[in-house]
């Protein structure tokens, strides 16, 4: 290092820095040889100062490990034998519904989304970041060239000056902040991409609940016609009843509101499906009113999956929203270890060539060049050490941050094994209620024909079956909804990522 100081002080005839004035953070490496022995001695002790100065700032960079959070072992609603990830969810999770028109919604959606350009776009702006991150190792050239005319009003000639001049600045890396600096903003690129990846997974499932509501509306509102249609029938029994003497007016008008009721419940059904037909066309990137959803049957198009039991609790470390949150502890990491680098000194090399000439065609005959290293103390400087402590600030926000994100998915995961559990549970006792009393409407058929009951009895009974079956049918969409909310709190389907610095 002594040897390459000697020959730099050769090199360059550096400028005259006092210990105490303006430029003191600026130091040349070493004093020209025109200096004078008390400027050299101050210039000296200014250099002594400054160095013992940075030696009590704090600049050890610790390595990267994750922050620790809450361990869960297993899941309290699925506790049967474990599987692995890789067996528990498929990329193309959304295929094991087994409907093709659900498949198409998917891609259309994916291919054009708006939120999710949007956050492609971002992952572009990272990336162009990170390389201009990079560029901060790399030496600035800058050239330029000029020319002047000068002419007085006394008759002389035109007066003609030409420059070309060109300067190179490197600031040397030697502690590698700039690499600090890459690395912090390679971990933001990181967590854009999975910022894109929970976003891909938002959409999918959104896009499946709300066609799965679109469906069970369909299946409600002919469920609903039919409701209404038996009830006109009874209303007719009624009023015919009542003209016979056999049925107070009372009945007949409580008869008359209830069909005012299905039909206000028809009429909010229709709107509900026109909205659920709006919300999936914007999803889809398609003006709402622009897209309907062909009429179809929830029970009859879409297939429960299974759900395997055993789900391992390591499988959210495929959850883009974890990946994301611990990739931006990562960047936190690194940016104080950048502003910790900052405090050491700084060597750079400035290097300045040019020409000058009252003709054209002599600007090239003759060039000048200069080298100017020079090393920087930023120490001294307040705002840097300031810096450092609003980094070590930032990145408990991030390590909080990190750790509300698994608390939130582990409570996501638990809440969707809960309602899926009980959801299915639930589907079993409104199955058998169905099909008691779809036992009871045949033989309630069977007595009519007998002339056992009558007819308003079979109406009745029809109707609260019509009513248990809008229940299951409710609670199949729930269950499907609940499925592909499990999907999701689990990740989706998306590989392991290892949050790490390239070096490591």
């Amino acid at each position: 290092m002594a040897g390459g100081v000697t020959a730099l002080r050769h090199q360059a005839s550096l400028p005259d820095y006092s210990a105490d004035g303006e430029n003191m953070k600026s130091i040349p490496v070493l004093a020209s040889p025109g200096r004078s022995h008390s400027s050299a001695v101050n210039a000296a002790l200014a250099g002594f100062c400054t160095v013992v100065i940075c030696g009590c700032a704090d600049v050890k960079i610790t390595d990267y490990q994750r922050p620790d959070t809450p361990v869960k072992s297993s899941w309290t609603s699925n506790a049967t034998s474990p599987v692995s990830a890789k067996e528990t969810i498929a990329p193309d999770w959304w295929k094991e519904f087994r409907d093709p028109y659900l498949d198409e919604l998917v891609s259309r959606a994916i291919a054009g989304n708006f939120d999710i350009k949007v956050l492609a776009a971002r992952i572009q702006v990272a990336n162009a970041q990170l390389g201009e991150a990079r560029a901060g190792a790399l030496p600035v050239f800058d050239v330029g060239g000029g020319a002047s005319f000068d002419k007085t009003t006394t008759g002389q000639k035109l007066g003609k000056q030409f420059n070309l001049a060109a300067q190179v600045n490197w600031d040397i890396d030697v502690w590698g902040k700039v690499e600090k600096g890459v690395q912090a903003q390679s971990a933001e690129f990181r967590a854009t991409e999975a910022d894109w990846r929970a976003g891909y997974l938002n959409l999918v499932s959104t896009v499946s609940t709300t066609y799965f509501q679109i469906l069970q509306l369909d299946e409600q509102i002919d469920e609903q016609e039919r409701t209404l249609a038996k009830n006109q029938e009874i209303l007719g029994i009624y009023d015919s009843m009542y003209k016979n003497g056999l049925l107070p007016n009372t009945q007949v008008l409580q008869q008359r509101a209830e069909i005012n009721r299905l039909r206000n419940d028809m009429l909010e059904l229709r709107r509900s499906r026109a909205l659920a037909d709006n919300a999936l066309s914007t999803l889809m990137g398609i003006p709402a009113g622009d897209f309907k959803v062909p009429r179809g049957h929830l029970q009859q198009r879409v297939k429960l999956p299974p759900v395997p039991g055993g789900i391992p609790s390591v499988i959210l470390e495929r959850r883009p929203d974890i990946v994301a949150a611990e990739f931006r502890v990562l960047e936190a990491h690194n940016l104080v270890g950048q502003a910790k680098l900052a405090q050491l000194p700084s060597i750079s090399l400035t290097g300045r060539g040019g020409t000058s000439s009252f003709a054209l065609t002599d600007l090239l005959r003759s060039f000048t060049f200069g080298l100017l290293p020079s090393i920087n103390f930023p120490g001294l400087d307040p705002n840097v050490r300031a810096r450092v402590v609003t980094s070590e600030a930032q990145i408990k926000v991030a390590e909080q941050q990190y750790r509300k994100t698994v608390v939130d998915a582990f409570e996501e995961v638990e809440n969707a094994l809960v309602n899926l559990d009980a959801h299915k549970k639930q589907g079993i006792e409104l199955r058998q209620q169905v099909d008691h009393l779809g036992v009871v409407s045949r033989q309630i058929e069977v007595q009519l024909k007998e002339g056992v009951v009558s007819q308003l009895e079979l109406f009745e009974t029809q109707r609260s079956l019509l009513t248990a079956q809008l229940a299951l049918l409710a609670n199949h969409q729930q269950v499907l909804s609940d499925t592909v909310t499990l999907y999701k709190a689990l990740g989706g389907g998306w590989p392991v990522v290892n949050v790490a610095n390239a070096s490591q």
